[in-house]
Order: C-alpha cells, then structure tokens, then sequence
C-alpha cells in the first residue's frame, strides 16, 4: 500500500532473544538499527533487563517487564506512553502473554505479546511434539484473545512456534486478522537452528494486525545472537 506522505505511521517489532544470549549486544544493535516504535520481545531474563535499560532507555523511554518461567519472560519497549497493561496466564500452563495498550501516533493501539507453546510434546519429543501440540496453541491464543478490547485497533506479535498455516494464526484470521509477513513474503524464515549438516528453518514469528491498520512493509531483519530473527512491520490508519 502507498500511503500519503503525511500519514501517521507505527512501526512495530518482535523479536525472541532467546534465555540464553538475551543480553548479547548484537541482540541490542539489531533493535537500535530497527528503530521500531513498540518492540515487544520474549525469553527476556532477570538478568539481561538492566542491560536492555542500559543499551535502549535513550530510544525507548518506556520500558517494562515481566520475569516468568526461564523462557517465559516478556519485554515491551516503547518510545510512547504504555497506558494500560493486563498480564495473561497461558491456558495450557506453559508461558504466560502480556497485554498492553500504547497511545502512539495512530492513537491507542493494543498489542498482545505472545509466546505460544514450543511443538514439543509432554514427554519431550519434537516430533511428537510436532503434531500434538496444535491445538494448545490455538487454545492459548483462544484463551488470550478473551481479554482482547476489540473496540481499539490490535496487533497479537511474538514467538507462535507455528507457520502461518497453524491452528492460532487460523483462529486470529477467523476474527478477519492478517500476518503481516506471511502477506508480505510468504517464504521468508524467522528462526534457524543448525544441524551438523544445513539448518533447520522455519517463519514461526508473526505480526498478526486487525482491518483497522493498514500494512505498509514487513520485514525479517536477519540480525542478533538469537535462533530467532527479529520481525517487523509499519502501518498506518486503514481509510474509514
């Protein structure tokens, strides 16, 4: 979409830093260099948060937390003022999503950072896992959803460990939601792990934005000492 030149625009990212290289610096550059209005992040830690204040306050003035579970802590960044905030117990009882409302350039705007449960099954096997584990996810978003105001413009970003064809990012289309980069670039990968031969790769991050926004760009920006890649996407106003 082209927008006019004068339009407000939000741009929003997410990005898992993964628990054990979260404060790794190269994590930081890659989020400086995005200069995203709201960063919503995951498997952020107790011990990696002053160091995001230290490397990020000057370009995000409001920053907050929440520890949870070795992988399960979440981050918002955002060079606006956060207004409102509801912290979200997962309904499978793996990690909890957070909720939160910014009051930006296109008004208030309510993101839903999510960490949805990894494809590993109860007795620890990824390929089990792989098949079994579809419809937590989607149960978990269900679960989510329901604190939802769906009077205000919403954007659900984060780590689904799920394709766009997965059963969360179905049941967010049933309620007329799009994924910015599936849109956009449909092959692109947001998470790599190697393998002794090639690598393993996958788009299991998403930013999923409601009719009331308009996507102008969505990008994979292959940067940070992560497995997962940050994401992000600019929008503007859809016309009324």
């Amino acid at each position: 979409m082209v927008a006019p030149s004068a339009a407000p625009r939000l741009r929003v990212a997410t990005f898992n830093v993964n628990f054990g290289v979260a404060d790794h610096i190269a994590n930081f550059e890659a989020l400086e260099a995005i200069d995203a209005d709201v960063v919503l992040l995951q498997e952020i830690t107790a011990a990696s948060e002053d160091r995001f204040v230290d490397a990020l306050s000057a370009q995000y003035p409001h920053i907050e937390f929440r520890d949870c579970c070795r992988a399960g802590g979440l981050g918002v960044l955002s060079k606006y003022p956060i207004v409102s905030e509801v912290y979200l117990e997962s309904e499978t009882g793996w990690f909890p999503a957070w909720l939160v409302t910014v009051d930006g350039p296109l008004g208030r705007v309510q993101l839903l950072d999510v960490h949805l449960r990894p494809p590993v099954s109860d007795s620890g096997s990824w390929v089990q896992g792989y098949f079994s584990t579809r419809d937590d996810r989607r149960a978990e978003i269900e679960g989510f959803w329901s604190s939802v105001d769906e009077s205000v413009p919403t954007i659900v970003a984060g780590d689904f460990n799920e394709g766009a064809d997965g059963r969360a990012v179905e049941f967010l289309a049933d309620k007329g939601m799009r994924s910015a980069l599936a849109q956009v670039d449909p092959r692109a990968d947001t998470w790599h792990w190697p393998l002794r031969v090639g690598e393993l790769t996958s788009m299991l991050d998403h930013i999923v934005y409601d009719t009331r926004l308009a996507l102008l760009h969505a990008e994979v920006r292959t940067q940070g000492a992560s497995d997962h890649y940050p994401v992000f996407a600019d929008f503007i106003l859809a016309p009324s």
